[in-house]
């Protein structure tokens, strides 16, 4: 037995501890991307088929068998179009190039301290006075093909333009506002509604695209509740309800300056956030 494992190992060089290294990488990055999303049932039910198709070649179930190998031939195909939305977030993942600076990093600290300021104040009038809002803002994705569904406006953030956007009254207050750097870029924005079949059913359209947009982007959104007032924010597809103005004032300076530093920074406050948001549940 020794001696067999020590003939394995002799065979083994650095280059193939690398290549297993690697794989193994790969595949854990990849089982962690589909884990809790609709990837995740697609994948058991694609290895249920596989295993079927294994037990029916042993047992000899010819009819079985011959249909699910046919199956599988055309199973690439399929794979690509039931998977497609996952595929898309994975290779922007890949995509995302640190060599392009981030919007973010345009800003110096004060600017970032005044544009928080900005949108701060106009949340804590919005969430005061029941105006429902979705503010997006960008990050390293960028939301080209969202602004394009809306009206561009390419201006400063400031509290006024904000509340002027989001005024009952106004053509762009049902659509999304979208925020590039310190600048307003477009309003009355469409997006992409999530397909979570988890969310609660008080949830309307706008909390609903606003977590749509950040399964497909890396970008951060903003929600005032029109009926109840509540601040909520979406990073990653997650959902963290029932902010204080205080709370959301930390994570956007955190959002912001985690993305002008050169380091590399998680924003550790949004981990304590989605803390939160299980317990206000």
């Amino acid at each position: 037995m020794i001696d067999t494992f020590n003939n394995l190992m002799s065979g083994v060089g650095f280059s193939d501890v690398i290549d297993i290294l690697i794989v193994g990488f790969v595949i854990y990055k990849i089982l962690g991307f589909i884990r809790e999303t609709r990837a995740e049932q697609l994948v058991k039910g694609l290895l249920i088929l596989v295993a079927i198709t294994f037990i029916s070649d042993i047992f000899n179930l010819y009819t079985l068998n011959w249909i699910l190998e046919n199956a599988f031939q055309l199973g690439v195909v399929a794979l690509v179009v039931v998977f497609q939305p996952e595929l898309r977030r994975a290779l922007e993942y890949v995509g995302r190039s640190k060599f392009i600076p981030p919007q973010f990093a345009q800003l110096d600290k004060e600017k970032a301290k005044l544009v928080t300021a900005a949108i701060i104040k106009a949340v804590d009038f919005f969430s005061n006075n029941k105006v429902g809002a979705l503010i997006i803002m960008e990050r390293e994705t960028a939301l080209n093909d969202i602004i394009e569904t809306g009206t561009i406006i390419d201006a400063e953030i400031s509290t006024e333009l904000l509340g002027n956007l989001f005024y009952e009254g106004a053509p762009l207050h049902d659509g999304a506002t979208i925020v590039r750097g310190d600048r307003i870029i477009a309003a009355g924005c469409v997006l992409p509604l999530t397909q979570s079949k988890t969310l609660s059913k008080d949830l309307g359209t706008r909390h609903r695209a606003g977590i749509g947009i950040t399964e497909n982007s890396d970008a951060i959104s903003l929600i005032v509740s029109e009926e109840s007032g509540i601040i909520s924010i979406a990073v990653d597809g997650k959902l963290s309800r029932f902010l204080d103005i205080k709370t959301v004032e930390k994570t956007l300076l955190n959002i912001y300056l985690s993305q002008i530093s050169e380091e590399k920074v998680k924003v550790p406050f949004l981990n304590l956030l989605f803390r939160r948001r299980k317990d206000a549940e």
